[in-house]
């Protein structure tokens, strides 16, 4: 079920085409460390997932349909050989990594029918960065059941964002695996309400994501994906409206998450059991950035 409201018409609202939200990618130290952090936080995460390139993840899914992939390389030979492959989402790893640490936020991942499609849109607009990438994978449920996923991948970046990037990803064979379970969050999480990036031009940045998900850029700092918003802000007003640090300045950097939850108090009680340190910003409830969460997590009730 999805009770996710509208997030509202900001200027800058994309077409009904536009690709919606599929998921997040956190890249960590440490499955381990990522799962007992977001268990602090109130998550249920998902068993093991094992890439044939060398990365791992354990995700967390949402009842809305998407998902956070906190993402180890559980094998860096195997890693190595597949960036020596042309291997664009390992080698995008290995250079976020090499920039940033072994904890972030590196990825938006956009829904798509056609891959192909969006590889030719890249290459045309000039911001490919690199080959499609197809692959399969095992997947488990809570249950121990198991079934494949497929994946067809295309990759979208400006040269100058080596510390962030985009790609669509069309879900060639979807697990028919029942989620119900891992849905089920103590912290009462269904959804992710906006991604917030910041960028010393917020503008351009914009029109680069617009391209990567088949959007119509607007002339304000947000996008509204089918299922998401989309805000790039500079550093300083990132820091102003969550009241936290301000980032160092880049190009295009990944920096917070906005949760629904159907209930703010529960989603206090979630944080204060895992004794997890947070602040206020106005209604929203701030978690700041921690080894195993890579991007601070904000928590907003659903009006």
């Amino acid at each position: 079920m999805n009770h996710r409201p509208e997030w509202g018409k900001p200027p800058g609202m994309t077409e009904p085409s536009a690709h919606p939200l599929d998921h997040l990618v956190l890249p960590t130290q440490s499955l381990d460390l990522a799962r007992a952090r977001l268990n602090s936080l109130g998550f249920v995460v998902a068993p093991v997932g094992i890439h044939p390139f060398g990365t791992e993840n354990a995700c967390v899914f949402f009842a809305d349909g998407t998902y956070l992939e906190p993402l180890a390389v559980g094998s860096r030979e195997v890693a190595e050989r597949a960036i020596g492959e042309g291997n664009v989402f390992v080698a995008r790893d290995h250079l976020y990594r090499e920039r940033l640490g072994e904890e972030g936020f590196s990825a938006i991942v956009l829904g798509t029918g056609d891959a192909e499609a969006d590889h030719a849109r890249y290459l045309e607009a000039g911001l490919s960065a690199g080959n499609i990438l197809t692959f399969s994978r095992a997947f488990t449920d809570q249950a121990g059941r198991s079934d494949t996923a497929s994946f067809k991948l295309a990759f979208c970046a400006d040269k100058g964002t080596d510390d962030a990037f985009l790609f669509a990803c069309e879900r060639i064979n979807a697990p028919k695996i029942d989620r119900t379970a891992l849905q089920a969050h103590a912290n009462g999480v269904t959804g992710i309400a906006e991604i917030v990036a910041v960028s010393d031009e917020p503008a351009a940045q914009i029109a680069l994501i617009a391209t990567a998900a088949g959007a119509e850029a607007g002339k304000d700092d947000a996008l509204q994906l089918p299922n998401a918003a989309l805000t790039v802000l500079t550093p300083e007003a990132y820091a102003s409206r969550f009241a936290v640090p301000a980032l160092p300045p880049s190009e295009l950097r990944f920096a917070a998450l906005v949760f629904w939850v159907r209930d703010k108090a529960a989603a206090m009680r979630a944080l204060a059991a895992g004794a997890v340190e947070h602040n206020m910003s106005g209604n929203d409830i701030v978690v700041p950035p921690a080894p195993g969460q890579g991007a601070a997590f904000i928590f907003r009730e659903i009006p």
